[in-house]
């Protein structure tokens, strides 16, 4: 029997099991088995051809299958298979790239630094603030230097901006950058430390700017209240030594990878969802780049995001905290570097797992033949659509669902969130059927109706929408904003989440 461990967003459809165990002697019959066991789980581990989808990756142990014998790999009694997703937050074998000890680390970033690092001086304020670093041999006063003379752009000032832009400016980084354009919300507070009630309603960056030099004023803070694309990404990126990836989606995660790839420069990986974390270097001129891990993003909405599945406040601290010390050991050139090497973290069982990751050589980007030279459109990438978004032309404002209500309209009310959802809030009336399983349950409804669908801010309820036009029903409503909409334009006495 192999232990077969299920990954979070996997777990409704197995039954809620964190481990399985499953009889074979392959990778292919352990597999099989789990599958036969939990059907629902087929079609997130394989397309419709029977091949492994590309953004699901399959260890043994820690081995990733792809590079041993595929599926005939031999399992063994108490062997582990994990299934490890791509979270919002992938050829001939290469060797693992070595881990550097901190002398032969100083390359990664001594080219760019090591000059400036040189010319800088600590005043007697700052060697006061930062005694604690020069006390440490691995630190001492060159190493405050480079962390002075060094700069990190942080794409994000959300769960895991916040403690990685804290712990770094408070380590001493001289030039710390942020990408936002978002507003401080009363649900961030929950994970987003760097925010304060009094922030709420005002600019993200403007609060993170506050907070950091208030925390440490020979910092300088630079930020940017745009939206991340591949018109402006090599340009903010160029002038940075590390790029730090905080974001919650899959378009700007592989425009992330791609720009750092193109301009060499690290990329220190966080994400998260619900009880679990993940953690790496992708840093193509020394290792496997986020590509080579996960070639293709899962199709829009199979995997949810931190909105629509939540996540445990404390989770982005203790991810973030290892994204700002992989930038600190990148600038000191010290210790083990997690580049080619994925962490992964459960709060839950408190566990750590390290995994093995491998420079893929047909990467498209950073492989031995690249065909990807220049940024692409990453939500086409991604296959997301303006309908993906939740803004389609059967779309229904609050307003105008309560207008049609009132006239005594008969109308269907389906809510398509999860059941402990529908316990915080849920319109009178309304029939719960959560959206994974719309399709299978899709007898329960009829052709016939009026149908209104909804969910917490209007994108689940526009995939449940294309999933039962599929099926034949052409008299349906997407509830534009979702039950947060209705809370904030019909009643305020609904609690929003």
């Amino acid at each position: 029997m192999a232990i077969v461990t299920i990954p979070t967003p996997l777990r409704q459809y197995a039954a809620q099991q964190r481990e399985v165990n499953i009889g074979g002697i392959t990778i292919d019959e352990v597999l099989g088995g789990l599958t036969a066991q939990y059907p629902e789980l087929r079609r997130h581990l394989y397309n419709e051809n029977g091949s492994m989808r590309n953004f699901v990756n399959v260890y043994l142990n820690d081995e990733d299958v792809r590079y041993l014998k595929k599926g005939n790999t031999a399992v063994a009694e108490g062997d582990t298979i994990s299934i490890i997703p791509a979270i919002a937050g992938g050829s001939a074998a290469l060797p693992n790239p070595p881990l550097r000890s901190g002398r032969e680390n100083n390359a990664l970033l001594q080219g760019v630094k090591g000059q400036q690092a040189s010319d800088m001086s600590l005043s007697h304020d700052e060697i006061l603030r930062y005694s604690r670093h020069l006390l440490v041999p691995e630190v001492a006063m060159d190493g405050q230097k480079k962390l002075k003379a060094a700069s990190v752009l942080l794409i994000g000032a959300g769960g895991l901006g916040s403690p990685a832009a804290l712990y770094l400016a408070a380590a001493g980084v001289g030039r710390i950058g942020i990408v936002d354009f978002d507003v401080v919300d009363s649900t961030n507070l929950q994970r987003q430390i760097i925010h304060s009630s009094e922030a709420i309603g005002t600019s993200k960056l403007a609060s993170a700017k506050a907070r950091i030099e208030g925390l440490n004023p020979y910092v300088k803070v630079e930020t940017y209240e745009t939206m991340l694309s591949s018109e402006n990404a090599l340009e903010l990126f160029k002038d940075y030594d590390i790029i730090a990836d905080g974001t919650d989606n899959f378009p700007t995660r592989y425009l992330v990878n791609d720009a750092c790839v193109l301009l060499g420069k690290p990329n220190v990986y966080g994400s998260i969802f619900r009880f679990e974390g993940q953690a790496s270097v992708f840093y193509a001129k020394e290792g496997p780049c986020y590509r080579c891990l996960y070639p293709e993003p899962p199709p829009p909405g199979l995997v949810p995001s931190c909105a629509e599945g939540g996540v445990l406040g404390v989770l982005p601290g203790t991810i973030g905290l290892i994204q700002a010390t992989e930038a600190i050991k990148l600038i000191l050139g010290i210790g083990e570097p997690l580049i080619g090497r994925l962490m992964l973290y459960d709060a839950l069982s408190m566990r750590f797992r390290e995994l093995k990751l491998r420079k893929d050589p047909d990467c498209p980007i950073c492989g031995e033949h690249p065909t990807i030279t220049e940024l692409i459109d990453y939500q086409a990438f991604c296959g997301i659509t303006t309908a993906d978004e939740g803004f389609t032309e059967v779309d229904i404002s609050p307003l105008e669902l309560k207008e049609r209500l009132d006239r005594g309209e008969d109308l269907m009310l389906l809510d398509v969130r999860e059941a402990h959802e529908w316990d915080i809030a849920h319109l009178e009336g309304a029939t719960l059927i959560p959206v994974n399983d719309v399709t299978e349950r899709a007898h329960e409804l009829s052709t016939a109706d009026d149908i209104v669908v909804y969910c917490k801010a209007g994108t689940r309820s526009a995939r449940a929408v294309q999933q039962l036009q599929m099926l034949g029903f052409r008299k349906l409503h997407n509830l534009r904003g979702g039950i947060n909409a209705w809370a904030a334009q019909v009643d305020p006495t609904m609690p929003s989440y």
